[in-house]
């Protein structure tokens, strides 16, 4: 694959967890939050977005999210269970996403707030009015997912590179 082709970027929060008594790492999702992920999961099937890696936080609601939405993709990408994702920083995400072989060329990030969030604001230098209207007005919600598009290698991803072109949120 040349580096030249646009790449694209999946930011996608766990949807909403339930509040046992288990550390925080080990919360599972809650009704609502199962039924979402499995919604965002058809939502991104609609995106059209063929989905090469998945890069997921370690903690059981991303786990979770990720195990029924990826049920509703027309294919099941390589998925990667990454420590680093949990309480993970925007710069120690863009760091890890630094890491990515250039093999691939659609990437989907299952992580937590407040750090998808703020990677999404942080890498977009431009984006379409409305996906960046919309990501204002509501925040990043559990389960919801941002579409981030850029140029070249994933060495060069740094704040400001890329272009959010879509964004999606559970009461969308």
């Amino acid at each position: 694959m040349s580096v030249a082709e646009p790449r694209r970027i999946v930011l996608f929060r766990h949807a909403k967890a339930d509040w046992p008594q288990v550390t925080d790492h080990e919360r599972p999702l809650a009704d609502r939050g199962r039924q979402d992920a499995a919604v965002a999961g058809r939502k991104l099937t609609d995106s059209g977005i063929a989905v090469d890696l998945a890069l997921c936080s370690t903690a059981t609601r991303t786990r979770e999210t990720w195990k029924l939405a990826v049920h509703e993709l027309p294919h099941r990408p390589k998925t990667v269970y990454e420590e680093r994702i949990y309480e993970a920083s925007p710069g120690e995400l863009i760091a890890l996403l630094n890491e990515v072989s250039d093999d691939v060329r659609n990437l989907v990030l299952v992580g937590h707030n407040p750090g998808i969030e703020g990677l999404a604001e942080i890498l977009s230098g431009t984006a379409e009015e409305d996906a960046r209207e919309r990501m204002t007005r509501r925040g990043f919600p559990a389960a919801a997912f941002a579409v981030l598009t850029f140029d070249g290698s994933w060495k060069s991803l740094e704040p400001g590179t890329a272009s959010l072109v879509d964004y999606w949120a559970p009461s969308e």
